[in-house]
């Protein structure tokens, strides 16, 4: 059968063998007919809050939070349509933040891309800063002691809105929601605190799960320090059309977003996979190999120990090179060493989460690349380079005995399989 692989800002063709290949997608949502007007209702009738034009006075301070090119928030309809709402606050009252948690800062151009070149154009479009002192506040400690620091545009507006979309996340439950504060407009050292090795290695640090979850639960008692957020949110399809707009309290309009991803987004399957083809979503969210490991993720709930897994994501700004990701990847001769190095104590690293993940998914399964990367860097990253995913599985079936079994997630993690 032909399974076309979400890669980049097109599709990847590969054929797997027919009777033994599951296709695991999410579950089609139509669109909604009027994106704008469902946002602006949503705006007007939030969940758990008053309206939005209840909350904001001309003289106010308004700080809104947006996701960065690595999300695939429609950010270009969102925001003018958030703005036109906003027309009787003064421009120069408004500041749109970048929640670029610990990702590099986007260019003026991406930032025009993302989210029109008249809104950068006309408004105080801003960077967060998670490195730069001057630009934080502390506001307490994380659970471990470390200074529970987040931007100072965001602790010091008089109204927050914090914008984005929901999906299953790999290690802190869903995305969307207090993320877009924790770690969206965090310091540094407070992202590293929260995604420590002993958190990332929690059980119940993984897709689907928020209460429970100590990343997440960390992330929502930070969050909530800055006073109220008003959350908008949405869910998307695989056409990344907006299927549903949860507005209103940050707590409350979040947890019935997740609901209603869930259903969608999480497939339950009777047994694992001798084999596992998976994607990182396509462009923008397959931009790195950082982002990848989401890919792997999503495909690693249904693996099979001992199994092969391969992911396809383009990758088109590398690991990125030179990143205190591909910095750590490089400084070990392999995964197993890799997790050696983060049980020492007092190892801390930049990223390390990417990395803990993935060598934990590695100690369970042989992974694979298909990618832009050259094959050097991919095997830099302790990966096994593909060039023909077709021809992969293939060769993989022939050391397999009759019977082994094959799942495709084309759309990667915007479907989570997981086991009963």
């Amino acid at each position: 059968m032909k399974v076309n692989l979400a890669y980049g800002q097109g599709h990847l063709p590969v054929e797997l063998p027919d009777g033994r290949t599951t296709v695991i997608e999410p579950a089609h949502t139509p669109g909604l007919a009027d994106e704008r007007a469902a946002v602006l209702a949503a705006i007007d009738q939030p969940i758990g809050a008053p309206p939005l034009r209840d909350w904001i006075k001309p003289a106010h301070r308004v700080c809104i939070l947006f996701t960065d090119i690595t999300r695939a928030t429609p950010n270009e309809r969102l925001i003018p349509w958030l703005l036109d709402q906003l027309a009787h606050v003064p421009r120069e009252n408004i500041t749109l933040l970048n929640q670029l948690g610990t990702h590099r800062p986007n260019t003026r151009a991406e930032l025009e891309q993302m989210l029109t070149p008249a809104v950068v154009r006309n408004y105080r479009v801003l960077n967060h800063e998670p490195e730069n002192p001057g630009a934080l506040v502390q506001l307490g400690t994380t659970r471990d002691g470390t200074p529970a620091l987040l931007n100072r545009h965001v602790v010091e507006a008089d109204v927050r809105i914090v914008t984005g979309f929901i999906e299953p996340h790999f290690f802190a439950g869903f995305s969307g929601g207090v993320k877009g504060i924790m770690p969206g407009v965090a310091g540094l050292e407070t992202v590293m605190s929260n995604h420590g090795a002993k958190n990332i290695g929690d059980p119940q640090s993984t897709f689907g799960i928020t209460n429970g979850n100590p990343i997440w639960e960390e992330m929502r008692d930070v969050a909530l320090r800055v006073g109220p957020s008003f959350l908008l949110n949405v869910s998307l399809n695989e056409e990344r059309r907006i299927t549903g707009v949860f507005a209103g309290d940050l707590l409350a309009a979040h947890k019935v977003g997740c609901e209603f991803v869930r259903k969608s987004a999480m497939q339950k399957f009777a047994a694992p996979f001798d084999i596992v083809v998976t994607t990182n979503s396509g462009y923008p969210l397959d931009q790195n190999l950082y982002q990848g490991v989401k890919g792997m993720s999503a495909g690693a709930r249904v693996i099979k120990e001992g199994g092969t897994l391969i992911l396809a994501c383009e990758c088109r700004e590398g690991v990125p090179a030179q990143s205190p990701l591909d910095q750590l990847l490089r400084s070990a001769a392999g995964p197993e060493e890799i997790l050696t190095l983060l049980a020492t104590p007092g190892f801390v690293r930049p990223e390390q989460w990417q990395a803990q993940i993935q060598s934990l998914i590695q100690r369970r399964a042989r992974v694979l690349i298909y990618s832009s990367l050259p094959d050097d860097i991919i095997r830099a990253a302790h990966l096994t380079p593909c060039h023909d995913i077709t021809a992969a599985v293939q060769e993989c079936l022939q050391s397999h005995r009759n019977g082994a079994r094959i799942a495709a997630l084309p759309q990667g993690p915007l479907t989570i399989p997981y086991l009963a």
